[in-house]
């Protein structure tokens, strides 16, 4: 992969995120029982505690993906906008209502920043189906 690779960004944002994102939700399998001490209530339904987790984390593997063939899924990418947006708005609303901690509202901007560079990363990947 030389310096001058167009693909080399977008590679690199999509692999960069996913490994991101496996370091912050793979551990979070161990923590049910403190995340509901440090965040009260604790979890009273644990099926959508793992559940967010899995469903997240099978994201991660999409986005290594996504990372290995960028031009082949570039149609993918806007759902992985999608993907990033269904949580960092969110978390912001919450925090800003006083119904969700501080490093809520920081892990959603974090998503928030992933959305745009996923973003950008479809807009610098080449789109052959509508090459002449």
């Amino acid at each position: 992969m030389s310096a001058r690779d167009p693909l080399r960004a977008p590679r690199w944002i999509f692999r960069a995120a996913a490994i991101y994102g496996v370091l912050v939700i793979a551990p979070q399998y161990f923590l049910e029982a403190r995340i509901g001490r440090d965040n009260p209530p604790p979890i009273t339904h644990p099926e959508y505690f793992y559940g967010f987790l899995g469903v997240t984390l099978a994201w991660q593997i999409a986005f290594f993906v996504i990372s290995a063939n960028p031009v082949r899924l570039r149609p993918l990418m806007p759902v992985a906008v999608l993907e990033k947006l269904a949580f960092g708005p969110a978390a912001l609303i919450l925090w800003a209502m006083g119904h969700a901690a501080g490093t809520t509202a920081a892990f959603g901007c974090v998503d928030m920043l992933l959305g745009a560079l996923f973003l950008l990363a479809w807009r610098m990947t080449p789109d052959v189906e509508h090459r002449s």
